[in-house]
């Protein structure tokens, strides 16, 4: 409904009650911190950048020791379990906690190790896997592969590039080293490799490795053991290897247990780094500290009471300078509230902007309703919303719960505009009665006002008018906030020309029976055309003359009038634009339609009651996930764009209050 008030907040203390201040300030949630002052010879600032960076990686320490657990020991959870919000702990469960904190700490570096040490190990096994596959073919070699020979004879044991046959290779040998007397054994042999063990004389050693240089000879992978003794003790390593993975994981397991824990740490230290971030911020002098920021105004008086009575603490509140542009906090009933999230993806309101919520919450859930109109996607977006609230409305955080209760009220609107236009799962009822109960064609619910299939003129005149209601309403915003700023002039010139330049417009076309049989409407009256042609010029002579008022020079301002008139193209765009709703709102039906056809193929017969429930619960679970996504995406942009285009530009920054913004746990009590 409004943008709550902002006041600043000044606040001079004992710097002896510095810690107690800062935490009283961060449990109770109600200022953003924004010291302006500057440093001088009395007041100083202290950096504490080094140990926010400690308890940062505290933090760190903490987040990587559950995403190991996560990975590793992953918890049992439903599949709501998204729902349930943060969990709740007492201040005396908070200081219990605290109290094991540095054991924790410990437990957290013993699991990352852990974790280290099965990675080493997971990633050695393909390593020794590969030696093992690289001594295979010498499996029959019953030497160690680094034997050298004897005083008398040289020993060559390795590999040669392809494939050679005995004869071949001692033909290639004899004929590349001039040696006649030598011994030639194959171990193995493939295509990509030959294994060989080579015997000859001390005199003819050299020429034979130059003779085997040049056939690309390889030493073998490994030296000392033979071959199936290393292969051997490989077996024993991949063995004490899988046994210590097996060891590690179950100690994970074991220390699964203290998941909370670590949790209740990860926000400890994320307290004590935003709390040390503060610090940083404030002037202080050898005995006193000062600190300023924003408060809302309904919160000033309760917060200056309760600093001033627990502490040495002088608090004064003021309101902001004219130049300053406090933060934002939004303010809604229940009815706009859910769509406070919608209103800050665009942006939160400027200083002198309304905000735009609760106007624009009166159409999103009929704008979302009409582009899924289907009573039965309406009731389960109703009924499971509805659920969920009931089952995690107590724990659930807040952005959650404003999303489920806008789905809550779209699928609300859903319901109804499917019952205006006769949609029930598309036409299911009247399937299911014409081929399982032998009833007429005419089965089925009728819509209470008419069916878009049917009549698809009617329905895109429906969203034309919607169209123009919704951009005047937001023209109308417009005019609320200039004469709010006392801008009578302004109003008249960028309100009220626009407002009689359309709807002399509409008037106008509407007396043409050509434009009125399209649309489906009744034609006026010629008599009124004159008058509403005069009303046009009138307009816009008022809009070229006044559109580029800001500029003294004549030309330029004719210039910008022109310039301004031409917006009226835009506004044809923009009621075009709702021709989206029709054309959602049809496809909406016409797959569900679609899928009950096919579903219905089956007939009547056992069989064909089995293929219609499999297609009719496949199909309407796509179509509505599918569309309900659709009709999302298209509102915000209907409301972005063509709604917001006319009055509102934002600009403001959010409320960011100096808090407890845990990521596990809320704390009940005042610390």
């Amino acid at each position: 409904m409004s943008v709550v008030p902002m006041k600043r907040i000044s606040v001079a203390a004992m710097r002896r009650d510095r810690k107690a201040v800062l935490d009283y300030l961060q449990v109770q949630g109600a200022v953003q911190i924004s010291v302006k002052g500057k440093e001088d010879d009395v007041f100083t600032k202290t950096d504490m950048s080094k140990q926010r960076q400690v308890f940062q990686k505290s933090t760190d320490r903490a987040e990587e020791a559950l995403a190991i657990l996560k990975r590793h020991v992953p918890e049992k959870t439903s599949l709501l379990s998204s729902f349930e919000g943060r969990k709740e702990i007492t201040t005396s469960q908070y200081q219990e906690r605290q109290e094991k904190i540095d054991e924790t700490m410990k437990v957290c570096s013993r699991i990352i190790a852990l974790d280290k040490e099965l990675a080493d190990s997971i990633s050695g096994i393909p390593k020794l896997e590969d030696q093992k596959k690289a001594l295979e073919p010498w499996m029959k070699f019953d030497l160690p592969l680094d034997f050298a020979g004897t005083k008398k004879t040289a020993v060559f044991t390795g590999s040669l590039q392809g494939q050679y046959t005995r004869e071949a290779l001692y033909t290639e040998l004899k004929k590349l080293s001039g040696v006649d007397t030598f011994e030639c054994d194959i171990i193995s042999s493939a295509s990509a490799q030959t294994c060989i063990f080579l015997v000859c004389g001390k005199k003819d050693q050299a020429a034979m490795r130059e003779a085997l240089r040049r056939m690309n000879f390889a030493s073998p992978p490994i030296s000392g053991l033979n071959p199936s003794e290393r292969i051997a003790q490989i077996d024993e390593e991949i063995a004490r290897e899988q046994k210590r993975q097996e060891e590690i994981l179950k100690e994970l397991e074991s220390l699964a247990s203290w998941r909370d824990d670590i949790r209740f740490a990860s926000d400890y230290y994320t307290i004590r780094a935003e709390k040390y971030g503060v610090i940083s911020q404030l002037l202080q002098s050898r005995r006193v500290f000062f600190l300023e920021g924003y408060i809302p105004e309904d919160r000033a008086q309760a917060l200056t009471q309760g600093l001033e009575s627990r502490f040495d603490a002088a608090v004064e509140i003021t309101d902001p300078k004219k130049k300053e542009k406090p933060p934002v906090l939004l303010k809604n009933n229940a009815f706009a509230l859910p769509l406070e999230g919608v209103t800050e993806s665009y942006s939160l309101p400027g200083k002198k902007e309304i905000d735009p919520t609760f106007i624009s919450a009166c159409f999103y859930y009929i704008l979302f309703g009409i582009m899924l109109s289907d009573a039965g996607y309406g009731l389960l977006l109703v009924l499971g919303t509805g659920f969920i609230l009931w089952k995690f409305g107590k724990t659930m955080e807040d952005g959650m719960k404003k999303f489920m209760k806008m789905f809550l009220l779209c699928g609300i609107s859903t319901t109804f505009w499917g019952v205006m236009f006769g949609s029930f799962f598309g036409d299911a009822i009247n399937v299911i009665g014409t081929t399982f109960l032998g009833k007429g064609p005419d089965f089925g619910p009728k819509p209470l006002w008419f069916e878009p299939l049917s009549e698809p003129m009617r329905m895109l005149t429906f969203c034309f008018i919607l169209a123009l209601i919704h951009m005047f309403v937001g023209l109308g915003a417009k005019a609320y906030m200039l004469l709010k700023e006392g801008k009578v002039m302004d109003m008249i010139y960028d309100v009220v020309l626009w407002y009689v330049l359309l709807i002399a417009c509409v008037v106008y076309l509407l007396t043409v029976p050509t434009m009125a049989d399209m649309l489906g409407v009744s034609t006026l009256s010629l008599s009124i055309q004159k008058p509403a042609g005069i009303l046009m010029i009138v307009s816009a002579v008022g809009i070229i003359l006044t559109g580029g008022r800001e500029s003294k020079n004549w030309f330029k301002r004719i210039l910008k009038g022109l310039y301004s008139l031409y917006g009226i193209s835009g506004w044809l765009s923009d009621i075009l634009s709702y021709s989206r709703l029709l054309a959602l709102g049809l496809a909406t039906g016409v797959i569900a339609t679609v899928f009950n056809s096919m579903g219905s193929m089956g007939g009547k017969s056992p069989g064909g009651v089995i293929m219609f429930i499999a297609v009719f619960l496949v199909g309407n679970v796509l179509n509505l996930a599918i569309n309900a996504l659709g009709a999302y995406v298209h509102t915000n942009r209907l409301t972005y764009v063509e709604f917001f285009g006319k009055f509102y530009e934002g600009g403001g920054k959010a409320f960011r209050p100096f808090a407890v913004n845990t990521k596990y746990y809320k704390i009940k009590e005042d610390m």
